[in-house]
């Protein structure tokens, strides 16, 4: 594991790397408006796929590297995402470009502009909670590459069946909410609804080739 500060126009950015020994990919992601690179799914996610030839760099966006409690315009977090890319291409790889709940409406903005391989979208915010009218799903829809969402059966956020048809493909985390946090009495354990995101991304990784 090794740690870069990345210069931005949004402030200096933070990346995590988790390396394969022989990788085939980079995955990139970033975190939520409300959390940072220790969300139990991408911490998750960089202990398991290093193993599977794919490394993970986890990215903490300048408000948070700054210390900022609440996260700025979605505009400004893209500014941080593209200065951090040269860096995530660096070693040469196809990079898939991802994220939690905020940071996946970044992957999605940005793919094709930065050209990202895919996108991975950990609970999309398809809509703030209680107001299904304000649909974020044109972001999504118009990644313009190979997207994987990973939704929380009860995420208040957007529930796996509220999502369009599009042609993203969409995995359900069985009772999990936004953090894919399931009830005490939910039909699997919380190792369990970890365990369905990481094998859901390990196999859509590698149908990339």
């Amino acid at each position: 594991m090794k740690t870069e500060i990345i210069s931005t126009e949004a402030g200096d950015a933070r990346i995590t790397w988790h390396p394969a020994r022989t990788a085939r990919l980079v995955l990139a992601v970033s975190h939520g408006a409300g959390g940072g690179i220790e969300a139990r799914d991408l911490q998750a996610l960089a202990r398991v796929l290093p193993g599977q030839g794919v490394s993970v760099a986890l990215v903490e966006q300048p408000w948070r590297v700054a210390g900022k409690k609440v996260a700025p315009a979605p505009k400004t977090l893209d500014v941080g995402w593209r200065g951090v890319w040269p860096a995530l291409v660096g070693p040469g790889l196809p990079v898939i470009s991802g994220g939690r709940s905020a940071g996946a409406r970044v992957a999605c903005r940005t793919a094709v502009e930065l050209g990202a391989a895919a996108v991975l979208a950990l609970s999309f915010p398809l809509h703030p909670p209680g107001r299904p009218e304000k649909s974020r799903a044109g972001e999504l829809l118009g990644s313009g590459v190979p997207t994987l969402v990973v939704q929380g059966g009860n995420d208040p956020f957007g529930k796996p069946e509220e999502f369009p048809d599009g042609s993203f493909e969409l995995v359900e985390v069985p009772g999990g909410d936004h953090g894919f946090v399931v009830p005490k009495r939910a039909r699997i354990t919380q190792e369990e609804a970890v365990t369905v995101v990481t094998d859901a991304v390990a196999k859509w990784l590698g149908s990339l080739g």
